[in-house]
């Protein structure tokens, strides 16, 4: 197979500092769109059997392209998983197009194929409670159990991403009362800290055995480094699992149970998008989870029949 030519993989490396110096990308997706456009590169450049500079890249075709999604779905690539790849390519022709001044439409015209989007599966509030419960007792550690209930109250009570909760530093300890949070994209958001989450990281602060410094995370590894989310996700693993709770209690599925409790409690649909850090209100209903009537009793509550 023919080589990328490098005007594309160095145009492939500006765009994505592009995207992680402007557009606040984080490292996954990156790391997913640099994988996703070279192997779109590699296959073009092996369908049309020479290097494809940035001349031959703005004449691709409609055929060009319905090859290359072909060629992806052969090997097994989901309808999902294509989608994701494709939005990719997108995404990186329309600022190739932009800067090289050529008509992108034959790329951007591809529609994904269609699939069922999975609705995230948010935890009754009775089970939530059990659940930050059960993981008080899966260490031998006092300290340890006490910083993964702060972590997970973090995400169920003030709906953090877990990349967020084990960004903050030793700077916002002791936690105030609202987080200036900087979510996906860049995007700064202020999220008020409920009193039991005040309550239990400053119940892990008393018990951590390692000092805290203001630009060091807030969250310690057992041996004083960061903590990682794969530690939060297992113990999530092995509390679920005492309290047989389906596979889909992660960690993100708090987050998902905090905008729905919230929601079944009357609120603002708009306010919980705010609290979420949601760019698209139609990303914050697809988080929550409640039933029609029970929304039209939100509905019916905020604006009552003269």
């Amino acid at each position: 197979m023919s080589l990328i030519s490098p005007a594309a993989r160095d145009a492939l490396e500006v765009w994505l500092s592009h995207q992680r110096a402007l557009r606040g990308a984080a490292e996954n997706t990156i790391t997913a769109y640099q994988g996703d456009v070279t192997e779109f590169l590699a296959v073009i450049t092996e369908y049309k059997a020479e290097q494809q500079g940035l001349a031959a890249l703005s004449r691709l075709t409609v055929t060009d392209m319905r090859a290359w999604m072909a060629q992806a779905r052969g090997s097994g690539i989901g309808a999902r998983s294509m989608a994701r790849k494709l939005s990719a390519v997108k995404a990186f022709y329309r600022w190739l197009a932009e800067r090289e001044g050529f008509e992108p439409t034959a790329v951007l015209s591809i529609r994904a194929p269609k699939f069922q989007k999975k609705l995230p599966r948010p935890l009754a509030e009775d089970a939530a409670r059990s659940l930050i419960d059960a993981i008080e007792f899966q260490s031998d550690k006092p300290w340890v159990a006490a910083r993964d209930v702060a972590v997970v109250t973090l995400l169920w009570g003030c709906g953090l991403r877990i990349s967020e909760a084990l960004g903050l530093t030793g700077a916002d300890a002791p936690l105030p009362d609202v987080l200036r949070i900087t979510g996906k994209g860049g995007k700064e958001r202020v999220v008020p800290v409920i009193p039991a989450a005040k309550a239990s990281v400053s119940a892990y602060l008393r018990a951590c055995p390692h000092p805290l410094d203001a630009t060091g995370p807030l969250f310690k590894a057992v041996r004083g480094g960061a903590l990682r989310p794969g530690a939060i996700q297992k113990v999530m693993a092995r509390a679920r699992m005492q309290l047989g709770l389906p596979a889909s209690a992660t960690p993100h599925a708090l987050r998902h149970s905090f905008a729905t409790h919230l929601l079944e409690a009357g609120g603002d649909l708009r306010a919980i998008q705010e609290l979420l850090g949601h760019a698209s209100l139609s990303t914050t209903q697809a988080y929550t989870a409640v039933d029609t009537a029970r929304l039209m009793e939100v509905y019916d509550r905020a604006h009552p029949k003269a």
